[in-house]
């Protein structure tokens, strides 16, 4: 078994880190959280001209067809670089799905703008008391091909040229301008990327196929998420041991004293503890599909804690600096929560990891009910 990454794939995750170093510095992440404004159509068509938004999408629609593992590794170069706006949205979320379940005819004429970079999407899924993997139980209705009903925290709506929403049993397309729709903006702990409540009302649809296809387009989209998770935490880690290093009290670096090196060492180990888990739940869902899903809720299931725990260190050390504004940490911590929960919390994972293990063929004797 190769337990590390190809040339190609050092090469692919060097280039991101230089190109999102170059165009997505801090401080333009910062000024566009403090303007509000999360989506930068210069830095998005510098995206698609790298090939990103079609990363592993078949080559047949624009895409470079790559693998799950290559997705991760960028998206972990994304969250180290806390890069905002649509991309997390339209490329692991919306485009994942589509490829998923929409028709040959479908893909060219929704997965291959987003490819090129011309289209931005978004999923709409969750609603009042359904969460991540209770699509059943939404009380969005489908009517002659129309749709009824409320999403909430719909990442990058109000950028987005169609929406890609889960309704009853099925997954449906929806432009953003279509009749009835209506995007309001949610609170969010994340400044760089905003979530909406979008409403329908008898709203046009094109039906893309059933929503029993999504799991493990979610799959894909999860362990994308827990990849980005870990760009962030590394560069938490880094942030707090250069400040350590550099901040003195009574006269010496308080990354001298053994209290701060414990905090550094725990930060550290849950950082590379959710690399393994994600480089493996990504390589799983290419390579091992009876072992993928249960990969990706332990990775997912780590990084959710880890991540919360990882920022509560960073700023303990940081201390009363850890707390400012002119601090670029918070901006990591606030990510690190809304992904704490998206796509699914610790908790929920741990859930379905045990429906996993039960549900396994041979998973329990003959006779056990």
């Amino acid at each position: 078994m190769q337990f590390g990454l190809s040339e190609s794939q050092e090469i692919l995750k060097d280039n991101a880190r230089k190109f999102f170093a170059g165009e997505c510095p801090l401080n333009h992440v910062r000024k566009l959280a403090e303007t509000g404004s999360t989506y930068d159509a210069d830095l998005w068509s510098k995206m698609a001209a790298q090939g990103f938004t079609g990363i592993i999408f078949p080559e047949e629609y624009g895409g470079m067809g790559m693998s799950a593992v290559d997705l991760s590794l960028l998206m972990e170069e994304a969250g180290r670089a806390l890069v905002p706006g649509p991309f997390f949205a339209t490329v692991a979320l919306a485009a994942t799905v589509i490829n998923a379940v929409a028709t040959d005819a479908q893909k060219k004429k929704y997965l291959a703008p987003i490819c090129s970079g011309e289209a931005r999407s978004t999923l709409a899924e969750i609603e009042a008391g359904a969460g991540w993997g209770a699509r059943a139980e939404g009380k969005t209705t489908v009517v002659n091909g129309r749709l009824t009903g409320e999403k909430l925290f719909v990442p990058a709506a109000d950028v987005a040229d169609f929406l890609v929403v889960a309704a009853g049993s099925g997954v449906f397309a929806v432009q953003r301008n279509a009749p009835g729709v209506s995007v309001t903006p949610m609170p969010t702990m994340d400044l760089t990327r905003s979530v909406y409540a979008v409403r329908l009302d008898n709203t046009p649809a094109e039906k893309l196929g059933d929503a029993s296809g999504m799991e493990r387009a979610t799959d894909v989209a999860t362990a994308a998420l827990v990849a980005e998770m870990v760009g962030g935490m590394q560069r938490i880690l880094d942030m707090t041991v250069e400040y350590a290093k550099t901040r003195k009290q009574y006269g010496k670096a308080i990354g001298a004293f053994q209290a701060v090196q414990h905090q550094c060492a725990d930060m550290y180990l849950e950082t590379e503890s959710s690399r393994s888990a994600a480089y493996y739940a990504a390589w799983a869902l290419d390579h091992d599909p009876a072992q993928a899903a249960t990969a990706v809720s332990i990775a997912k299931m780590y990084a959710s804690d880890a991540c919360r725990t990882v920022g509560n260190r960073g700023v303990q050390v940081h201390g009363g600096m850890g707390f400012t504004w002119e601090n670029d940490l918070h901006l990591y911590y606030r990510r690190a929560k809304a992904s704490e929960t998206m796509l699914g919390d610790a908790t929920f994972h741990r859930e379905r990891i045990a429906r996993l293990v039960i549900d396994a063929p041979g998973a329990r004797p003959q006779g056990v009910h």
